[in-house]
């Protein structure tokens, strides 16, 4: 690596975060920018938080727990429509950008932030690296396919979790140079922070025991936001969970549906949504886990604990070729089957993916520094 070259001119790069989640994506790369500085490169980051997701979670405790710097700016885009979030976000980031030249901004995942952030930097001839690029569900009717598909379509430096990924951005006509196949970045995160993991206090409220309880998150509109939907769902679940306590960590709105259609529960325990440490410190000592989460299913894979996707399909195969995890669809009588092919043993024994070990971001940035 040319290090002379590096000191001529720093390579400045403008990180997106745009949700919890993306924020969680970007700590390993902010990590491994530092160390990367402390060798002499000439490196230097912003932090831009699309503030596109309000969330009170997000407080001094969220960055403090995994380390990442509060953000240089909050351009504050959250509520409206996808139409108006994108737009705003647009407008507040153009400014930002003008204001704080950058020679590459850097997105991650599928949020409206990644796509938005993207086109602004294309629009000001800004080259544009996507971490977790390629992955497709191959299902448009999902907002964060479209915004996949449409930040893929500009992106300059795609960075991806798998060589089928590659093999997607491959077949849409981009060149094999553009494609760097650096492993998972989330996991980077999970690795970090493994012996971090803290218990939550709801494990002490309901007596919860090792692999003695199950974890269940729902979230997508499709699946919560329907009352009758949400009803068979929680039903079919309760019902044979074989009076295993299953925790779910729920959404206010969420909340609301449940509480407003009068359901009942017996083995369903209704908690307050969890930081990173403490739910992941439920997710790797359960039996197993039920969710309609993508990034769910790579922690379950990773932690190897079963995990039940309550999804028609899934932009992260491995997980179910490699991993723990089964896609068993939208309709709650599957659920009976798999929970009692889970309670009884018979899961799969899942592998780790390749490149899936912790170091994803350090490959990125050495990848940057070559590009000079």
């Amino acid at each position: 690596m040319a290090k002379a070259k590096n000191h001529i001119h720093p390579m400045k790069i403008t990180l997106i975060a745009g949700a919890r989640p993306n924020f969680m994506k970007i700590a390993p790369i902010i990590h491994a920018i530092d160390k990367a500085k402390d060798k002499g490169h000439a490196l230097s980051y912003r932090l831009v938080h699309t503030g596109q997701h309000y969330d009170k979670k997000m407080s001094q405790t969220f960055f403090e727990e995994l380390h990442i710097p509060h953000p240089d700016v909050n351009l504050a885009c959250g509520g409206g429509s996808q139409a108006e979030q994108t737009a705003a976000i647009m407008l507040a980031f153009e400014k930002d950008l003008l204001t704080h030249p950058t020679d590459l901004v850097m997105v991650v995942g599928d949020v409206t932030s990644t796509m938005a952030c993207s086109i602004v930097a294309k629009k000001l001839n800004i080259k544009v690296a996507h971490v977790e690029a390629g992955i497709r569900s191959w299902d448009r009717s999902m907002p964060e396919e479209l915004n996949r598909m449409l930040t893929d379509s500009i992106t300059d430096y795609f960075f991806t979790t798998s060589t089928l990924a590659g093999e997607n951005l491959l077949k849409e006509g981009h060149q094999i140079e553009q494609i760097h196949f650096v492993g998972n970045v989330m996991i980077d995160t999970l690795r970090a922070n493994e012996d971090r993991f803290k218990q939550p206090e709801v494990w002490k409220t309901l007596g919860l025991q090792e692999k003695h309880y199950l974890v269940m998150t729902m979230h997508r509109p499709a699946n919560v936001d329907e009352e009758d939907k949400l009803k068979a769902f929680i039903q079919s679940i309760d019902e044979n969970t074989d009076s295993l306590p299953v925790v779910f960590p729920i959404h206010p709105r969420t909340k609301a549906i449940i509480e407003k259609a009068g359901i009942q529960m017996q083995n369903i325990h209704l908690v307050e949504p969890l930081g990173y440490l403490e739910f992941n410190y439920l997710v790797k000592y359960a039996k197993g886990v039920l969710t309609d989460s993508g990034g769910i299913t790579e922690e379950t894979t990773v932690m190897n604990v079963p995990c039940i996707t309550l999804r028609d399909n899934t932009e992260r195969p491995e997980t179910i070729d490699i991993g723990s995890n089964e896609l068993i669809g939208t309709n709650p009588k599957a659920i009976k089957l798999a929970v009692k092919k889970l309670l009884s043993n018979h899961w799969k024994e899942g592998q780790i993916p390749e490149k899936w070990d912790g170091i994803a971001a350090k490959r990125i940035i050495e990848i940057l520094l070559n590009l000079k």
